[in-house]
């Protein structure tokens, strides 16, 4: 079995998750570029298994994500704290039923699976779905330069096909955001990787 389609299994993701210290990068991502406050209303897109929920404070959480696994566990894990949905991005017209009505849309590993066109569409979505003030956080792989070799190869077998250097990233952000803010740290996992935060701003 492939390493792509193992961690298509929500235990194995979470163990893989943890051997790489994802719990302490998905903590510092929380505290210093979500800053949720209790009771913010949250759409996440792409929410995987759910494991962020691990390090919100009590929020009103929407999650979705195209991997049915994924749904099922987040479901039974965090059914008492949040609402999960199996759909893909351009399905999530049924979270604008009620636009602007997000005070936070979360996108956490999922635009470097996406290519440009899909990309766009996400911000679009999220633009739409946020209250006036509120914010798109994005967390993904990014090329650097002077990136060491093994950080290059690491993102090049990445699951996701669209890894971007940071201006990739933000072209596409400022195609829907007029404010956009990134930020890249090499230091959020036990091995060699480069991250890039977006904070987009409606």
């Amino acid at each position: 079995m492939k390493l792509n389609s193992i961690l298509d299994l929500p235990a194995l993701y979470k163990l893989f998750s943890t051997l790489v210290g994802a719990q302490n990068s998905q903590s510092t991502f929380v505290r210093e570029y979500v800053r949720p406050a209790k009771g913010a209303r949250i759409l996440d897109i792409g929410c995987g298994p759910g494991n962020i929920l691990d390090h919100l404070p009590q929020v009103d959480y929407f999650g979705f994500d195209f991997n049915p696994s994924y749904i099922e566990s987040a479901t039974k894990r965090y059914g008492d704290r949040g609402q999960f949905f199996c759909q893909r991005v351009s399905e999530a017209q049924v979270f604008l039923e009620q636009p602007e009505s997000f005070d936070i849309v979360l996108a956490i590993g999922i635009l470097h699976h996406l290519d440009d066109a899909e990309a766009l569409q996400l911000f679009e979505i999220a633009k739409r779905a946020l209250k006036k003030g509120g914010r798109l956080v994005t967390f993904d792989g990014c090329y650097v330069d002077d990136q060491s070799r093994m950080a290059k190869y690491l993102l090049s077998r990445d699951r996701g096909q669209f890894v971007r250097d940071e201006k990739g990233y933000v072209d596409l952000a400022k195609a829907r955001f007029d404010e956009v803010h990134a930020s890249t740290r090499s230091d959020l996992l036990n091995i060699p990787y480069t991250h890039i935060m977006l904070e987009c701003v409606k």
